[in-house]
């Protein structure tokens, strides 16, 4: 049962780390408190003194945030109030817990004061799939409002490494009913989803498409309307040559809430995995990523004249295939045959680097496997 109170007075002792924390909380509810202390290193306003337990006269909640046995004795000898004694749950009258609110909804996690980082992460993740715009109606039965909070997340899972998803993929991950993951997506990333969850594989490869786009399409809005709480998982971002915008918008057509989160793209780790800046002062002010594969297995040579500019870092994607037909196409527009070259294969995981020239780019790039980026 959740009984909401609106306690008069709140007096809060304490002005450390501690009492800060418990004011801020305080404050972010809306409840006025007045703070009592020696020494006040909080941005709150306090009466500086030594803690009489006439000073709770008129209060009907106080909280200590002293640390300090005797100030927590007195209160616990003298009490006419509600008491919560900072990391002492056992004397408490009641507890913090940490609140996951989204408009009208709030949704209240307690350890009976035994771990508030535990309920601050839960509550974390709570916020996280709580609708962000959920209009309450009392005569919406259940399955209704399950189906109308269910929510997809496009998830990127960067280059392969699992350290190096970000701490937001990470925890989105352990939120998940379904995931729909590519093939360039590492197992062990399928290690961190929940024991439940509902894995389906959705990879799409040169020549193999497991499912078709809409399929997948189908899939996402198929489990989302089921009212399940879904993940898209892609290597890399979402947004760099990963489709996320046409599966984003697929669902928001449908009414779906989406929520994007991003990932580290292999342009950018896997020429740091092979030490090359992608800008470098007075050298390349700049960079351009491109993808040699185009939707229908057409081939983009779009591109490739850019070669002539000195001062420009250009990254390939998805073009060891198409190694041939850049070769061949950069020596017709003049580009010098032993202009550098570096392949990289298997960014952050099993990574193979090759150094090689325009010249050999063909030759060089069948002794390389999938997945791997060109680098001029």
């Amino acid at each position: 049962m959740l009984i909401k109170l609106k306690p008069k007075k709140v007096l809060l002792i304490g002005g450390g780390v501690v009492a800060k924390q418990k004011a801020d909380v305080l404050t972010k509810q809306n409840i006025p408190f007045d703070i009592v202390t020696l020494k006040n290193n909080t941005p709150y306003p306090a009466k500086i003194k030594e803690f009489e337990i006439s000073d709770t006269n008129g209060y009907d909640v106080v909280i200590d945030a002293t640390g300090c046995d005797k100030v927590t004795n007195t209160l616990l000898e003298n009490k006419n109030f509600l008491l919560n004694v900072v990391d002492k749950p056992e004397v408490c009258d009641f507890y913090f817990g940490s609140i996951a609110k989204k408009g009208d909804i709030s949704v209240l996690v307690s350890s009976n004061g035994k771990s508030p980082r535990l309920t601050q992460v839960i509550r974390d993740r709570i916020e996280k799939i709580l609708p962000n715009n959920f209009e309450i109606d009392r005569k919406k039965d259940y399955e209704t409002i399950k189906n109308e909070t269910s929510k997809v997340f496009i998830i990127g899972c960067g280059p392969g490494a699992v350290d190096l998803l970000t701490i937001r993929a990470y925890n989105t991950l352990k939120t998940l009913d379904v995931a729909l993951y590519d093939h360039l997506v590492n197992p062990e990333v399928l290690d961190i989803l929940p024991q439940n969850c509902e894995k389906i594989y959705v990879g799409k490869q040169k020549g193999y498409h497991h499912k078709k786009q809409d399929e997948i399409n189908e899939l996402l809005v198929q489990k989302a309307k089921e009212g399940k709480i879904v993940g898209r998982l892609k290597g890399g971002h979402p947004f760099v040559f990963g489709r996320g915008y046409e599966e984003m918008i697929e669902l928001t057509n449908e009414g779906i809430e989406v929520e994007i989160i991003e990932g580290l793209t292999s342009a950018i780790s896997a020429p740091t995995e092979a030490l090359i800046p992608v800008t470098l002062r007075d050298k390349k002010d700049s960079f351009m990523v491109v993808s040699a594969h185009l939707k229908g297995a057409r081939v983009n040579l779009n591109w490739v004249d850019l070669l002539h500019r000195e001062n420009l870092r250009v990254i390939v994607l998805m073009g060891l295939s198409r190694a041939k037909n850049i070769q061949k196409r950069a020596l017709e527009i003049g580009i010098n045959e032993n202009r550098e070259v570096y392949i990289i294969s298997n960014a952050t995981t099993s990574s193979k680097i090759l150094k090689t020239t325009l010249k050999n780019l063909e030759k060089k790039a069948k002794e390389v496997k999938k997945p791997a980026i060109i680098i001029f």
